[in-house]
């Protein structure tokens, strides 16, 4: 079985609100929220490839040595295997706007385990709520 290693998001404001993307129709579980992020491309460390997948996705700039590792989730899909490695990101530069025509989403973390996500998603919520300045 393929293993895929991606890398994701938790965009988090001064209020702790975390910053969600829909997948678009179209897309593999399109209309379910996510961190934003995206694949590691070759030669590319999991940091610079967030900073690049949120400038690509988000058109917010971050800086690498700005994300914190959070942790991972580990899921089996029909034909490959995700790795899914979580970095907190509390200082970028821009206003997020979807630049595939996601809708965005700033929610509580208290509310994220009602949202409908994606699988791999789901574990790493418990990180966040035990990380929150609100919760």
């Amino acid at each position: 079985m393929r293993l895929l290693t991606v890398v994701a998001a938790a965009i988090t404001a001064g209020d702790g609100r975390i910053l969600l993307a829909q997948r678009p129709p179209g897309k593999s579980l399109a209309g379910l929220w996510e961190f934003p992020g995206g694949k590691i491309e070759p030669g590319e460390t999991p940091e610079v490839a967030l900073a690049r997948e949120l400038f690509e996705e988000l058109a917010i700039i971050v800086s690498a040595d700005s994300l914190t590792p959070l942790g991972f989730a580990s899921h089996a899909m029909a034909d490959f295997h995700l790795i899914l490695l979580l970095f907190r990101c509390r200082v970028w530069s821009g206003s997020a706007v979807g630049q595939e025509g996601q809708a965005l989403r700033w929610a509580d973390p208290a509310v994220l385990a009602s949202l409908p996500m994606p699988p791999a998603d789901r574990p790493l919520l418990a990180l966040l709520t035990a990380n929150s300045p609100r919760v």
